[in-house]
């Protein structure tokens, strides 16, 4: 845990706020890599607490984010409806105290020798693509970014990314295009030796892995994080999980993910994201059919039926047996 307070708040649109943490009493902050995000607590609307996860923008290609350093920057999108993080987040003073975890990135940049890097952005999205951008241009890593959003008002970042970009930045706006970007053909005109790293909502992050799969694509040439919690769906329904270890059986609610039905019944089960990106809170699965919404697992390992992630995916039946 970490205290910092709130050293600046920038309106970057009407729907985005970017803030700039500093540690107390001139204290340094832990370094991080590109991609990294940090646990922010927040406060509900009925009093609880709660983590949200957002990642560190840094748009300098010298600096050295590895190392110590005197801030932060981050920013959050105002989501209504929402489970109220960001709500807390927009609320925010000059100078007010937050508690943060150190960083931790599931999203590395990694691009093998030789290889140029596509940065894809949707909406938010563009957040951890900031750094990795900062970072590639700084290293004389071949690097263009595909920006994608429903409105050039809503795009945080763009004079920042046009400076250090140029004309390797390429903006598509829905509303001036009549169509949302082209996932398949913008995949298919990549050079052979590009790699891709794709942040954006579900829908985005989905069409882009039907078309890797599609072209042929090896798995881990297409890289990715969401930045969209669990949304309840309108079929979603209740169901029972079953706990093997202790034959203990809890129903999860409708608007409920498995993960938060186990911690209100004081279990205590790995997880990070939240979103079904990073893996962390996989758990395997005994008996039942899965409805998988993660982006993580491939579609051999959907087909199997043994493992899910419980942040995000439910039960297809009314029940649910998993080795807990």
């Amino acid at each position: 845990m970490i205290d910092v307070r709130v050293a600046g708040i920038e309106v970057c649109n009407e729907l985005v706020r970017c803030f700039t943490l500093q540690p107390l009493q001139g204290a340094t902050l832990p370094g991080y890599t590109a991609g990294s995000h940090v646990r922010v607590q927040v406060r509900l609307a009925d009093g609880a607490s709660d983590w949200r996860a957002y990642s560190l923008v840094e748009l300098g290609p010298d600096v050295d984010t590895t190392q110590a350093q005197s801030s932060y920057r981050i920013a959050v999108r105002l989501e209504q409806p929402g489970r109220g993080g960001s709500r807390f987040m927009h609320a925010l003073q000059h100078d007010e105290l937050l508690h943060i975890e150190a960083p931790r990135n599931d999203f590395e940049l990694q691009p093998a020798a030789g290889q140029g890097v596509l940065l894809v952005a949707g909406g938010i999205g563009v957040t951890p693509l900031t750094a990795m951008a900062a970072r590639c241009r700084g290293a004389g890593i071949p690097v263009r970014m595909v920006y994608a959003g429903r409105s050039r008002a809503l795009m945080a970042f763009v004079p920042e990314l046009q400076r250090l970009l140029g004309g390797s930045l390429y903006l598509h706006v829905d509303e001036q295009a009549g169509a949302a970007l082209d996932l398949g053909r913008l995949l298919g005109a990549c050079a052979p030796h590009e790699q891709v790293y794709l942040c954006g909502p579900a829908a985005m992050l989905d069409a882009a892995r039907a078309a890797a799969e599609a072209q042929g694509w090896p798995a881990d040439r297409l890289r990715f994080e969401s930045f969209t919690a669990a949304v309840p769906q309108a079929q979603d329904r209740a169901f029972d999980v079953v706990l093997a270890q202790s034959g203990r059986t809890l129903t999860v609610a409708a608007d409920q993910t498995i993960l938060d039905c186990l911690l209100e019944h004081g279990h205590d089960p790995l997880f990070d994201c939240r979103r079904g990106d990073c893996g962390v809170c996989a758990v395997p699965v005994l008996e039942g059919e899965i409805d998988h919404r993660d982006h993580v697992l491939g579609a051999a390992e959907r087909a199997c039926g043994k493992v899910i992630q419980i942040c995000i995916s439910r039960a297809l039946g009314q029940r649910l047996v998993l080795d807990l």
